[in-house]
């Protein structure tokens, strides 16, 4: 397993089997994030990126409990009537949650306790989400008088709807894991979040890493306003019939067999 945390102490991930795991690891204060690790965070999230080696992305807290508390409320009363620190504020937010959004690569959010504000930020950053019944879930900014960004709102809208997206916003509630699950905030609530977690993992991991990405790609496009295919699109349908996992697809549904995909 190759571990990295020179980046910051409350950060580390963890490569090993084709997975990356970015793990929250700031237990004391309920893996709130403060600056520095909203500034690390998406440069883990590169680093998992450009490992060829690694085909999921696991986020997930480094303890049982809560997934992250949001940003840390206690720095930011004190910083945040400098201009100049919220603006790094909320450029290190938004790098965090517009990396992990766009990462090229499929990514998961493991809930197993609270996921608040900014926490909840994260996780709709990611792919999809599964929780254990212990989750909770909410998006609090109407509690402290501030607004949530617009790019994460749209993330919130995607997944829920508007009038659902209106629902937590406007009253700040936590919902349960239940409830994230039936308005779509959560894709899967299992009793063992992790292997939940494990069993999608090796599902993708079966699979064509190409057509992955591929998938990923158009699935981002359309959210940005795509209608129909263009150029770029059919380029890419094209080019996936001469890869070397459209090769191997083939070749193992001939001889009846799983394949066995490259990275």
């Amino acid at each position: 397993m190759r571990t990295d945390t020179d980046l910051n102490p409350h950060l580390r991930l963890e490569r090993s089997g084709g997975i990356a795991r970015l793990l929250i690891d700031r237990p004391a204060k309920r893996n709130a994030m403060d600056q520095a690790m909203w500034e690390a965070f998406p440069k883990l999230v590169d680093i998992a990126m450009a490992d060829p080696a690694v085909r999921l992305l696991v986020v997930a807290s480094a303890h049982p409990g809560p997934f992250c508390a949001g940003a840390d409320i206690g720095e930011f009363a004190v910083a945040s009537a400098d201009p100049a620190w919220r603006k790094r504020n909320q450029a290190a937010i938004r790098a965090t949650q517009v990396t992990l959004a766009r990462a090229p690569k499929p990514t998961v959010a493991m809930v197993d306790g609270d996921a608040v504000g900014g926490g909840c930020g994260i996780t709709m950053a990611c792919d999809l989400r599964i929780a254990s019944p212990r989750a909770r879930m909410g998006i609090t900014p109407a509690k402290l008088g501030i607004v949530y960004p617009l790019h994460d709102t749209r993330l919130l809208i995607e997944l829920v709807g508007p009038a659902q997206a209106r629902r937590l916003l406007f009253s700040g509630m936590l919902i349960d894991a239940a409830e994230a699950l039936r308005i779509g905030l959560v894709q899967e609530v299992a009793e063992d979040a992790e292997a939940a977690v494990a069993r999608f993992a090796a599902a993708v991991l079966a699979q064509s890493p190409a057509s992955q990405r591929l998938s990923k790609a158009i699935i981002q496009r359309i959210i940005e306003g795509a209608t129909d295919d263009d150029a770029e699109s059919m380029a890419g349908f094209d080019a996936a019939f001469t890869g070397p996992d459209f090769a191997e697809g083939v070749k193992a549904f001939m001889e009846k067999r799983k394949p066995v995909f490259g990275a």
